[in-house]
């Protein structure tokens, strides 16, 4: 893959950038006005305005020429770009797997061949992904640089990896893809000091170059075959993946081992699957590579609507995996589809409360993506037909507004609606915002949220001294559940921990019958590992305060031992509390003088 040409040359414009930033730093307020002014006062090369990329690399060259010794953290932070992405305490990190034939048949999902299934390409990350050909270093280390040049810390990152159904590829092409993550996770360090990237040969697909299309109403072929024809024809890649020959289990472990004192470090890695393709098998190979959330698409909890949109699985399925995933200490991300063949909204609202209502479910986050219309999905037969027909403006916001509210406290409702460009829907909603939407009707009425994500700290400030610990105790269909969270006065949260008491033995001989912790999150606007700052929640030992708590609790409950689902790059610190390691969870005893 060819780099841009272009590079900014920060010893060109010393002087200019020297007194921008001098300026800069002299705001008493940071408003945007009184940035645009500085831009003008200081044009670069007496025309253009510097990015706030461009500052900052001057910033850093006049650090290291000058000799100034100023603190880049700070003034990365105040003329931070987009500072949402981090104000949740970590860097998500996104890359997307290559096309491959899917095992699902569902007659709402779009059909791009250049993608993996489901997706579009003009969607934003896929256009990241396509750009660096699905390859999974060069996707993780251009996410890394993008987040570093616009002023983010990222030595705390979630990698996502999505796509197709990550249970259908093989587990060669798993193994090798989360390794070169993990790999350019370890090299972000050397680009950071030197500048300079060894990337890789160009991947030997460009799936751009695949022409076929597919229409949903009257397809030649469907998505697997096209795809796997694609594939067969390109001489230097077989159908059955692009794994390197020598990455294997050894060498995945040894870059999981580096990365625990790498500069980005992974404190989350998240996978996502079907429930038809998970078993004991697959769990326990999604926990070797180091997964500690799966995301899992449900769609509905009705078996008639499942199957007249050919999901390929019933509700039975759905809770045989919520109940091993959660037995395994994984954290579980749901997908649920309103507007679904067959659904009303009046349906709908109820299926959502079954979620919650069975201790079966009961996932830890959620994201709600409404049925969209894209030419290349089957739905478009039944559209034509009229048989079925996308929610009206009012509709879908009853419906959306209905969920929200009925969301529990211990649920973060991550999306609400895929971010698809307007052009690739046929008919019915095209607003991305809609979620704003939502929350706005149900502020206006009086009416409360609850889930985590509209309760965040985010870049507030707290004061540690004034949180309340408090639990919350919940049925699941593997024991019980508890849900400590550190709340403000105004009920904001800074922090919280998942807490699991199995009632049975754990389907994974190693936890046997400890208590599990399945997640540790303390909010707030990310801090670098080490770093304290006042105001902000991270760092001020909220998570070893939860795990005391939790850990008062199982031993309280019976337990003789507590288990945690660690990620790569927090073994250091549960080691630092106690914990000893195991093949594939940390383990620290409850029982004195053991």
């Amino acid at each position: 893959m060819i780099e841009s040409s272009y590079r900014f040359e920060p010893q060109r414009h010393e002087e200019t950038l020297a007194a921008l930033i001098e300026e800069l730093e002299a705001l008493d307020e940071w408003t945007r006005p009184a940035y645009e002014r500085l831009l003008r006062r200081y044009p670069k090369n007496g025309c253009g305005f510097y990015s706030k990329a461009e500052i900052l690399a001057g910033f850093r060259h006049l650090n290291a020429e000058r000799g100034w010794r100023r603190d880049e953290r700070r003034f990365a932070a105040k003329i931070r770009m987009k500072p949402i992405r981090t104000l949740s305490g970590v860097a998500p990190v996104t890359v997307l797997t290559k096309p491959y034939p899917c095992p699902g048949r569902c007659i709402f999902c779009p059909s791009d061949v250049r993608m993996p299934k489901s997706y579009l390409s003009d969607e934003p990350g896929a256009q990241r992904a396509a750009e660096h050909r699905f390859d999974p270093y060069r996707q993780t280390l251009s996410r890394l640089r993008a987040l570093h040049t616009i002023g983010h810390p990222v030595d705390k990152v979630e990698l996502i990896v999505l796509g197709g159904t990550w249970s259908s590829y093989p587990e060669a092409y798993q193994v090798w893809f989360v390794t070169r993550c993990f790999d350019a996770l370890n090299g972000f360090e050397a680009w950071r000091r030197d500048g300079a990237i060894d990337w890789p040969d160009d991947p030997p697909v460009d799936y751009s170059t695949n022409t076929e299309r597919i229409d949903g109403a009257r397809p030649v072929r469907g998505y697997n075959a096209a795809v796997t024809a694609f594939a067969e024809r390109q001489a230097s890649e077989p159908a059955s993946g692009d794994s390197d020959s020598d990455v294997d289990w050894e060498r995945l472990a040894a870059a999981q081992e580096r990365n625990e004192a790498a500069a980005a470090r992974c404190v989350g890695l998240v996978l996502e699957t079907r429930p038809d393709n998970l078993d004991a098998a697959e769990a326990l190979r999604l926990r070797r590579l180091g997964t500690t959330k799966v995301q899992l698409g449900l769609q509905s909890l009705d078996d008639r609507v499942l199957a007249m949109n050919r999901r390929g699985h019933d509700v039975a399925a759905a809770r045989r995996a919520f109940r091993l995933l959660r037995g395994m200490g994984f954290k579980i991300h749901a997908h649920w589809m309103p507007n679904l063949y067959g659904s009303t909204p009046e349906a709908d609202v109820e299926d959502f409360e079954r979620l919650f209502a069975d201790p079966a479910f009961r996932p830890d986050e959620l994201k709600i993506y409404p049925c969209s219309l894209i030419e290349s999905a089957e739905l478009m037969r039944h559209y034509e037909s009229g048989a079925w027909r996308p929610y009206e403006h009012d509709e879908l916001l009853a419906v959306l507004t209905a969920c929200l509210v009925r969301t529990p406290e211990y649920c973060r409702v991550t999306r609400v609606v895929r971010d698809i460009p307007g052009t690739d829907i046929v008919d019915g909603n095209k607003l991305t915002n809609f979620r704003e939407i939502a929350e706005r009707a149900i502020d206006e009425r009086g009416a409360r949220r609850r889930e985590i994500r509209s309760r965040e700290v985010r870049a507030r400030r707290i004061d540690p001294a004034e949180l309340t610990l408090q639990r919350i105790d919940y049925a699941t269909s593997a024991g019980r559940e508890v849900f400590f969270q550190f709340v403000t006065p105004d009920d904001r949260l800074a922090a919280f921990l998942r807490l699991a008491l199995p009632a049975t033995p754990a389907p994974v001989e190693e936890l046997g019958r400890s208590a599990v912790l399945r997640e540790v999150h303390v909010y707030g606007r990310l801090v670098e590992i080490g770093g304290r700052k006042p105001g902000r929640s991270q760092h001020r030992g909220l998570g070893r305060r939860l795990i005391e708590a939790a850990a008062d609790e199982a031993r309280a409950r019976g337990f003789e031992n507590l288990a945690v689902i660690s990620s790569v790059g927090t073994r250091r610190y549960y080691r630092s509390l106690g914990f000893t390691d195991g093949p594939l969870y940390q383990h620290r005893t409850l029982v004195a003088g053991r």
